[in-house]
């Protein structure tokens, strides 16, 4: 069975979405694991802030209280970036789920926060009350507060083994998947290569082709298959195949044509009989070449051409299209009509050619193909030289 290269490079190109897929959760859980060391950072920060506040020198109390309004600002201003900082814990507001517990938290360390400043600008301020219970009431704040803290910390770290734990599984399925795959892609991409070093080296004779394309390719740039070494298969004045030549080539090509359309068109010089010889035999033999010549310009490896009769050309063309396969041939007539020949006799000589073009059915035999292009090669004649006629234009005139 041959494996399709098109579907190959698809399938790699959705293996490579993938990759890069878990290549950006890889940098989702780096954003995350970052996002954990700055809220250690800033929750450790806070109980720094804390105790400082809270042994903030008395004896010089104008200076400690302009401390501790710079503090207190600061510990607030530490709360909002947590805050910010939780914006971009994609794990924990996507997967974990704990938004709701986790600023839950935060309201309630902003709540003891105040308090915590108020009951220190209290205590600081406080010139003629009861020392002793403005300082009790400050510790119990503080210890509020460090409980609240910590208990953000352990929730955090609960956080943390959880992403973890998710980031760990992801990662090593992520790193299998990638291995595989790798190594299935490799061995594939190996073969892809041989084929393409199969197709550049004529001279290796025994090889199992692996892709489709390659196959195709192979048959495609085999050697034409040459009736040239028969006499008998070509027309002694053009080289080009006779009839019997055309119908063993196209024999030969069938198998090549793949999926496409094929056509079948014959060709009749203008005023050009043997009953009507109005040119020599050399110039008769020139103009001939001539337009064997111009159509085997557009003659490609499935294609097939002939000199079928005196002044008949047979052409059998494959394409990937029909309106191709008609454009082509009335480029070939406009070619041909476009030569200039001349003559001491005749002067100047336009060859014109008039055509019927039929696509071939996969069930019609290239045969009754031919018999049919030359009805429609008559009612063509009917209306003039230098044309084409198609099978629907005789439909039509039948009507």
């Amino acid at each position: 069975m041959k494996h399709s290269i098109k579907k190959i490079f698809k399938n790699l190109s959705l293996f490579l979405i993938s990759a890069t897929v878990f290549a950006a959760f890889g940098v989702l859980a780096a954003v995350d694991h970052t996002s954990s060391y700055t809220k250690f950072d800033n929750l450790s920060n806070q109980k720094e802030i804390i105790s400082a506040i809270a042994n903030l020198p008395k004896e010089s109390l104008e200076l400690s209280l302009i401390q501790l309004n710079g503090k207190t600002t600061q510990l607030v201003y530490e709360i909002e970036k947590l805050r910010s900082l939780y914006e971009y814990s994609f794990t924990e507001k996507f997967i974990l789920l704990n938004s709701k517990e986790y600023l839950s938290d935060l309201d309630k360390l902003n709540s003891l926060t105040k308090t915590f400043n108020n009951k220190a600008i209290d205590y600081y301020n406080n010139k003629y009350g009861d020392i002793g219970l403005k300082e009790s009431e400050l510790k119990q704040s503080i210890d509020s507060l460090n409980a609240q803290i910590n208990s953000i910390i352990f929730k955090a770290i609960k956080y943390d083994q959880a992403k973890f734990n998710l980031h760990k599984k992801v990662t090593y399925f992520a790193f299998i998947i990638i291995l595989l795959a790798s190594i299935w892609y490799r061995k594939r991409l190996n073969a892809i290569y041989k084929d393409l070093e199969f197709l550049n080296n004529a001279n290796l004779k025994q090889y199992n082709i692996f892709s489709e394309e390659a196959d195709a390719v192979s048959l495609r740039i085999k050697r034409k298959p040459v009736v040239s070494e028969n006499p008998a298969m070509l027309d002694a004045v053009t080289g080009i195949n006779n009839l019997k030549g055309m119908m063993n080539s196209y024999a030969e090509k069938k198998g090549m044509k793949e999926s496409n359309f094929t056509a079948v068109t014959v060709f009749e010089v203008d005023n050009f009989s043997k009953t009507n010889k109005v040119y020599s035999l050399e110039l008769t033999q020139t103009i001939l070449k001539k337009i064997a010549f111009s159509i085997s310009l557009h003659q490609q490896v499935t294609d097939v051409i002939a000199r079928t009769e005196y002044n008949q050309f047979t052409i059998i063309f494959s394409r990937s299209n029909k309106e191709q396969l008609f454009k082509e041939i009335d480029v070939i007539r406009q070619s041909i009509s476009e030569l200039k020949l001349s003559s001491p006799e005749l002067g100047e000589i336009t060859i014109t050619l008039s055509g019927g073009f039929v696509i071939k059915p996969n069930n019609v035999s290239v045969e009754e193909s031919i018999r049919q292009a030359k009805k429609v090669l008559i009612h063509a004649q009917k209306n003039g030289e230098n044309n084409i006629a198609q099978i629907k234009d005789l439909a039509h005139s039948e009507l």
